[in-house]
């Protein structure tokens, strides 16, 4: 939204923006010596700033009849304003400027894709930049990027209106189940019909619809017996080996049990691309522009097994 249309201020009413300043350092702090010393004054300067304010907005900000100073309801009501405002500015600022680069880095990615690819690989990145700090989030649901984290490295097919998506690892999507599930007498590298998948107990990873939506693409029912599980990524793929149900997943992160036939191909889909390096737009930081680079560095690399 164009700032333009979100607010209209009228600055010819508008409070000295350096009044507003001190009212609000005064109302962090507990004297008007510590509020004078949050923003270099004297403590007689941020009484007469305050003075100064109460008199353009005709109100009463301040007590003055007790032993110490104290805020009134409509001066902790502007106070609580201006911490929010002025907290915006200067979260904006720094990152305009760069003072936020020693912030950690956020990236949320999902928990089958954190095991599968991203932890297997980031000694790397720690060895290369030992000084930044991560924070991880292993979340099945989307983040808002640029609010919630930095950068996500998620499946889909790369379009996310108002972000740039770079292919990392390109994936169909299988089904797949534990041996002890296929029928006695199915070919080795067959697929199953989906009339007998659909008889089949079924593993979901928690916070997305994957089996669901399976199910709804290829317009199958589950029978009567045949239950869902919905649980996290890890212990989704832990169960599918262990033969406690079907699971969907990204090709790439089972390709390994696939060849040691731990687990059986029953279905493949295709059509959709893979995993994608998810970001805003625009000048990055320091320590984003080095992970990214990393991330593509990496899924530039051959023969690398998920």
């Amino acid at each position: 939204m164009d700032v333009r249309q979100a607010f209209v201020i009228d600055w010819r009413g508008f409070p000295p923006l350096s009044a507003l300043r001190a009212f609000l350092a005064f109302a962090e702090a507990e004297t008007l010596d510590q509020a004078g010393a949050r923003i270099g004054v004297t403590h007689a300067a941020i009484s007469q700033q305050i003075r100064s304010l109460e008199a353009h907005l005709g109100l009463a900000l301040v007590e003055r009849g007790g032993r110490r100073l104290a805020l009134t309801a409509d001066g902790r009501r502007l106070a609580d304003s201006l911490a929010v405002g002025f907290g915006q500015i200067g979260q904006t600022l720094a990152s305009l400027t760069g003072a936020d680069e020693t912030a950690a880095l956020r990236i949320t990615t999902t928990p089958s894709f954190a095991a599968g690819w991203l932890m297997p690989r980031l000694a790397d990145f720690r060895a290369r930049h030992p000084a930044v700090d991560l924070v991880i989030d292993p979340a099945p649901e989307n983040r808002e990027i640029g609010a919630e984290a930095d950068v996500a490295l998620r499946y889909g097919n790369g379009h996310w209106p108002g972000l740039e998506a770079r292919l990392i690892l390109r994936s169909s999507v299988v089904v797949v189940a534990a041996p002890s599930l296929v029928p006695p007498g199915a070919a080795p590298d067959a697929p199953l019909d989906l009339d007998h998948l659909a008889g089949l107990p079924w593993l979901q990873e928690l916070g997305t619809h994957e089996a669901s939506q399976f199910f709804d693409t290829y317009g199958m029912r589950r029978r009567v017996g045949a239950a869902l599980i919905t649980l996290p990524g890890n212990l989704m793929l832990d169960a599918a080996r262990n033969g406690q149900g079907v699971a969907v997943i990204a090709e790439a992160f089972v390709a390994a049990d696939l060849a040691a036939g731990r687990l059986r191909l029953l279905f493949e889909d295709a059509g959709r691309e893979g995993y994608f390096l998810v970001t805003r737009p625009g000048p990055q930081r320091a320590s984003l522009r080095a992970f990214c680079q990393w991330v593509m560095r990496q899924a530039a690399q051959p023969g690398e097994s998920v």
